[in-house]
This record gives structure tokens, C-alpha cells and sequence, in this order.
């Protein structure tokens, strides 16, 4: 796995449709987990807002991502990404090109808010979005070594 820069971390950019939920966990996961080796970066090819639901349950883990904000694509472009996870099929699908040897992958997850529509009980709720959260934690733990190799 050749990284941007000799000694540098490895740039990953984890892209969601709304940068609300999946790639907000996996950024906070990235960098709570593998901040040494990763440079974690998420957006959104349409962001509408931080879920609430995820900030809750990522701080139940002990990560904070309460600070973070609900990017657009356009707002990480200019950063020459190693690897583009998208982590919803929407994103894969509508996910643009990316320039130079940036190495594009898909690895979805369910979406918790589309999972959790109608339900009225917060712990069936949370139980939804524990899961999400604790099946990214588990890809996330696997960076960088299962990565592909990169693009030439």
C-alpha cells in the first residue's frame, strides 16, 4: 500500500449521499481508531445535516463527532485523496472521478435513518444505529492493511 507522501498518512475520504450518518461514523471511527496511519476526511454528494441519532451513539462509543459539519464533495476536491470509500450504493453510484491515482472503493452499510423510518421507540432506534455504527467500527479496524493496492 504506497502512500501520497513517504511517512505521511494515508488520505481517505469516506462519501456518503448526505454526509448525515454512515460517513460521518466512519471518519470519527478513522480517526478515534487509526488516527496515526489515516488522515480521515467524509462528505456528501447531497449533505443535509448532522443526524443526531449518529452523534449519539458514536458518543455511547466514546467518540465525538458532534463537532464535525455535513460537507458537499465540492468542499474536499482540492485535497489529493490515497482512497474515495463510498459507504452508501447511492454515493458508488453517483460517486464522480476522481484525478490522479486516487484508488476508488465501495463498502456500504445500511442506512440507519431509512431502517429506524416509522419507528416511534428511541431504543429500538438506537439499536438500529448501534449496529451501523459497530459494523463500520469493524471495517474501519481493518485499515489500512485491506485496503487494494493503489492506482499507478
Amino acid at each position: 500500500m504506497a502512500r501520497s507522501q513517504p511517512n505521511s498518512k494515508l488520505r481517505i475520504l469516506f462519501l456518503c449521499t448526505g454526509n448525515s450518518c454512515r460517513s460521518q461514523m466512519a471518519e470519527g471511527w478513522a480517526r478515534h481508531l487509526k488516527g496515526d496511519v489515516i488522515e480521515a476526511h467524509s462528505a456528501g454528494v447531497q449533505p443535509h445535516g448532522l443526524n443526531p441519532w449518529a452523534v449519539r451513539v458514536m458518543a455511547e462509543a466514546g467518540v465525538d463527532i458532534s463537532g464535525h459539519r455535513s460537507k458537499h464533495l465540492d468542499e474536499v476536491l482540492h485535497i489529493p485523496f490515497d482512497y474515495v470509500i463510498t459507504v452508501c450504493d447511492d454515493a458508488a453510484e453517483n460517486c464522480p472521478v476522481f484525478p490522479g491515482t486516487t484508488t476508488r472503493l465501495h463498502v456500504g452499510f445500511p442506512d440507519p435513518p431509512r431502517l429506524a423510518r416509522g419507528l416511534t421507540d428511541d431504543e429500538a432506534i438506537l439499536r438500529i444505529y448501534r449496529q451501523v455504527r459497530d459494523a463500520i467500527r469493524r471495517f474501519v479496524e481493518t485499515l489500512p492493511e485491506s485496503l487494494p493496492p493503489r492506482q499507478a
